[in-house]
């Protein structure tokens, strides 16, 4: 039977049992508006689908981006064009939400809160192991999906390098924090140093705020990461004298594009995303706003692309296997 065909029997079917069923109970409806739609878009497709997973397909899909600006509404300004234009190419609601830490950022992609989130690679690694939430893709920064993490002194410091910082006031990112924390503390501890012990005072803040404090003297020393570094540089909130960098990591890789292990078995809806992003890097010639200055697109990696990372946490005891 021709899908023609078959699509007429179906419609004159459905207007039969409408006029039987109105004709018993004239206060009834056979479907509701829901299920009308439902069986309108299940028949032009030929595939029948339920009103419930009709409804489900366009439930939005929550995006988590970490705070990547100095405040929440430039971080929202910022990633907003990029949330709409998913949902452009997905043909799904994309609510875009930022999330202040980048161990918070890691939960909510772990916990359900987030189904897609862009996050720093050791946030990711945490959500990796705490759910099996899987990166699709690497941001690219001036088309390399590497960045580095530094450790920052203020302008009159004499120190030259991490030895010179014993009894110094020190900052470190939020424990979430590839650069800001991970990475300068698995260095730390491969020289034998304890911060709590090796420095006067250590705090936890976020990245521009060690930048900040810095810059103005507050602190004698912090870690950070160039990218951040460059756009507060671009940006005019610093200056790049205010600063000077006496330690840079080897390459590490960049933030990770991750779905949650739910939305991982909505294999064709994985795909649109992942065939989005890749596309980006072409749409930045039209739509330069797509991304922060600087960030040129994504490229497709996996999650032993963050094997670096995850061999960090590992050293340093504070990833422990599931």
């Amino acid at each position: 039977m021709g899908f023609k065909h078959f699509k007429n029997m179906a419609h004159k079917a459905v207007s039969m049992s409408e006029s039987n069923i109105a004709s018993r109970a004239g206060r009834r409806t056979w479907l509701g508006s829901a299920g009308r739609l439902a069986a309108v878009v299940a028949l032009s497709s030929g595939v029948w689908v339920s009103g419930a997973a009709w409804a489900q397909s366009k439930e939005p899909l929550k995006f988590g981006v970490g705070m990547f600006q100095p405040d929440k509404n430039k971080n929202d300004a910022t990633y907003t064009p990029l949330a709409k234009y998913l949902e452009a190419k997905v043909g799904r609601p994309v609510q875009l939400r930022t999330v202040d830490t980048w161990e918070g950022l890691a939960k909510s992609l772990a916990n359900g809160e987030t189904d897609i989130a862009l996050l720093g690679p050791w946030g990711y690694v945490l959500a990796n192991n705490e759910s099996g939430a899987q990166a699709i893709a690497t941001i690219q920064y001036n088309g390399k999906p590497e960045y580095f993490a530094i450790i920052v002194v203020g302008p009159e410091s004499k120190a030259q390098s991490l030895d010179d910082l014993k009894g110094k006031t020190f900052a470190f990112g939020d424990k979430g924090s590839t650069s800001g924390y991970l990475i300068p503390f698995h260095y730390m501890q491969k020289k034998g140093i304890n911060p709590d012990t090796y420095f006067s005072r250590v705090i936890h803040t976020k990245h521009q705020a060690i930048e900040m404090s810095v810059t103005r003297g507050e602190l004698d020393a912090g870690a950070d990461f160039n990218r951040n570094r460059d756009t507060m540089i671009d940006q005019g909130l610093i200056k790049a004298s205010d600063s000077r960098i006496i330690w840079t990591s080897d390459p590490l890789p960049n933030d990770a594009f991750a779905v949650s292990t739910e939305l991982l078995k909505d294999k064709a809806l994985v795909d649109k995303i992942t065939a989005a992003l890749l596309g980006v890097e072409a749409e930045l010639k039209n739509n330069p706003e797509l991304l922060p200055k600087n960030y040129t697109g994504f490229v497709k990696k996996d999650n032993s692309f963050y094997k670096p990372i995850r061999d960090a946490g590992l050293a340093t005891g504070k990833l422990v296997p599931r």
